[in-house]
């Protein structure tokens, strides 16, 4: 048998055969060479070609099936090999990669054979691939749709939140660092007394209030591996298959940060007592930080929510104080041109004037403000703008009636 129509022949296999099928055919071609047969994402040949790590030439006897993907305007399209034969060159010798796609309990995956003179070579080759795609360089691993992927405009966005330009309580700001950095640089104390060392931390609190910002800025300042996880669903397999990826790569990768934002929408009835047990570890979690955000801590099961070994550490992200208020006005309106900014009165208005907004709607009032602005082509005062976007704010949301309350409050009080 030759190799023109060789990955025709082993895709016409039933699913359950045409790994062994390729196996036995490869044994029979090539006698007197090894083979070693794997599937794993892990084996990224592209990248590793794209980073001229190996040279590859695709055998033109064989059809060679390039899959395309369009990833947006302005962007690069992808490509993969879904299925080929290809000659490569890797550390001086020259040898044979076989890869072939097909579906397999509902997951469409990527196998490769290594044919070369030994055995010894042929594994160094896939360790090499893989433990070079494991790798992360100025990329943030997210997990999304069933896999991981590296994403370098998260990176760029988390490389560019500092403490230094989040407003919120100095206490809390402070205890954040702190408790991480003295947990990664405590190992040996850990081990000394017998104590896993493994965190979690729950950020609470609602929308808009500096949770996301926190997160980046903690990775930020860390410097450690992070695995952001997007979601556990996925068209192919379980979540609590999904669940399990995620875990046995951040053991694999510790010491590392979990990030599982909007934990409640994560977390239901069926997959509640897995992700559970992934945070106890049947594996030891060594090294392992779990942080996760809610915005509904009353959604979550108290198994999750109430036990200190699971997340040990709990930070309230409150909405905006006066000051932090304050804070937040004079930051917006000195990185405004002069004809923009605020008054000294126009400042303290606002200030009084948005009492139960979050940081969120503090940025929706400016950014409409000063659309609003350009608008009227200049000619009314960014004071008069923003209070009038401050009352248009209030009126399309709940915001009205949290003050509404406050001043019945008040007024009670006064009686």
């Amino acid at each position: 048998m030759g190799i023109e129509n060789f990955i025709r022949d082993a895709l016409h296999q039933p699913n359950d055969l045409i790994a062994y099928y390729v196996g036995r055919e490869l044994a029979e071609l090539y006698p007197d060479k090894s083979i070693v047969e794997g599937q794993t994402y892990y084996f990224d040949l592209d990248a590793f070609v794209r980073a001229e790590k190996c040279a590859v030439i695709a055998d033109k006897s064989v059809f060679h099936q390039v899959k395309t993907d369009w990833e947006g305007i302005g962007k690069k399209q992808k490509h993969r090999v879904e299925n080929s034969w290809l000659n490569v060159l890797w550390n001086g010798q020259l040898f044979d990669v076989l890869l072939i796609t097909w579906t397999h309990d509902c997951y469409r995956r990527r196998h490769h054979w290594v044919i070369a003179e030994d055995q010894q070579f042929a594994n160094a080759f896939v360790a090499a691939v893989c433990e070079w795609s494991f790798e992360v360089r100025a990329e943030i691993v997210v997990y999304q749709d069933g896999y991981f992927q590296k994403n370098k405009d998260l990176f760029k966005s988390i490389k560019s939140a500092t403490f230094d330009n989040l407003i919120l309580p100095e206490s809390l700001k402070l205890e954040i660092q702190t408790d991480f950095e003295q947990f990664f640089s405590s190992r040996d104390v850990y081990d000394q007394y017998g104590i896993p060392w493994k965190r979690g931390a729950l950020f609470i609190g609602p929308p808009g209030n500096g949770k996301t910002h926190t997160l980046k800025a903690l990775i930020n300042k860390l410097g450690k591996p992070c695995i952001y996880v997007r979601s556990f669903k996925a068209d192919y397999g379980t979540e609590q298959e999904n669940m399990a990826e995620v875990f046995k790569r951040a053991r694999m990768t510790t010491p590392c940060l979990v990030v599982l934002e909007d934990l409640d929408s994560m977390i239901d009835d069926k997959n509640r007592a897995f992700f559970l047990n992934e945070l106890d570890g049947f594996e030891t979690n060594t090294g392992v930080v779990v942080l996760a955000t809610t915005n509904h801590p009353e959604k979550l099961d108290t198994a999750i929510l109430d036990r200190p070994s699971r997340f040990d550490r709990k930070y309230h992200f409150n909405l905006p104080s006066e000051s932090e208020r304050l804070a937040y006005v004079d930051s917006w309106s000195a990185r405004l041109k002069t004809e923009l900014r605020l008054s000294a009165k126009g400042k303290d208005d606002v200030v009084r004037q948005t009492d139960g907004f979050s940081f969120a709607y503090m940025k929706e009032l400016f950014v409409a403000s000063m659309v609003q602005w350009m608008s009227s082509g200049g000619k009314t005062t960014m004071d008069e703008i923003i209070t009038a976007q401050v009352r248009m704010l209030r009126s399309q949301s709940n915001l009205k009636k949290i003050k509404t309350k406050k001043e019945k409050k008040g007024k009670d009080q006064k009686q």
